[in-house]
């Protein structure tokens, strides 16, 4: 990539923020709670990137047929919001990112399939002065989870701008999907919960390992 972009769409756990202890902790508690086996941070790096729904899909036995699956994600919502801050940690050079961006004038939003609440709290708590726009799971509202484009064109809109000049930064096959619905150039990141052959086979074209290279593309 050698275009200058104005507008960046960020995918959120696994690209900004560290959040796998955090996410393993809350399925875990309501693995116990509710009489299940437990998981293992390996499994639960595998469970996630289609939002909280079906990661626990993916956790509970025989996921949604399981009778205790509604009050098992319950449990985990619940848990997961009064916890989200114990260890989850934006990675190493990220803040020094968001900031250079802002500076040079730069858009920055973040679109997740983490619910809503979540999603929006973590960003004001670790990016309030540069994260403009942040969008969560809210399909009850009508806007689709990743890879539709849904929040993509919300955060768009949101920040008012078009998707000319836009790039979208992910770490998941899930991501490079996302962009390619969107009609958006990917930028995919080697720190966060796929390893770099996954994303190639899943078409990603364009790599960074530390997120101050994201200034150079």
């Amino acid at each position: 990539m050698t275009k200058s972009y104005d507008t960046y769409i960020f995918d959120l756990d696994g690209t900004l923020l560290e959040t796998l202890e955090d996410l393993t902790a809350a399925v875990n508690y309501a693995m116990r709670t509710h009489g299940m086996p437990e998981h293992s941070l390996a499994d639960v790096r595998r469970f996630v990137g289609n939002g909280v729904k079906m990661l626990m899909v993916r956790a509970v036995p025989s996921g949604e047929a399981n009778p205790q699956f509604e009050a098992a994600f319950a449990t985990f919502r619940a848990y997961y919001m009064d916890h989200s801050l114990d260890t989850t940690r934006p990675y190493a050079g990220i803040p020094e990112l968001l900031a250079e961006l802002k500076s040079r004038g730069k858009r920055i939003a973040v679109v997740s399939n983490k619910f809503c609440a979540a999603t929006q709290s973590l960003c004001r708590h670790f990016f309030p002065d540069t994260v403009e726009v942040a969008i969560g799971e809210h399909e009850s509202e009508g806007i689709r989870k990743k890879p539709a484009p849904d929040t993509v064109i919300e955060a768009l809109k949101q920040l008012g701008v078009g998707k000319e000049n836009a790039v979208y930064v992910g770490d998941s096959e899930v991501d490079l999907q996302t962009a390619r619905n969107a009609g958006l150039p990917c930028i995919s990141v080697l720190w966060g919960f796929r390893d770099r052959d996954l994303l190639k086979e899943n078409g990603a074209t364009t790599f960074v390992a530390a997120p101050l290279d994201i200034l150079s593309l």
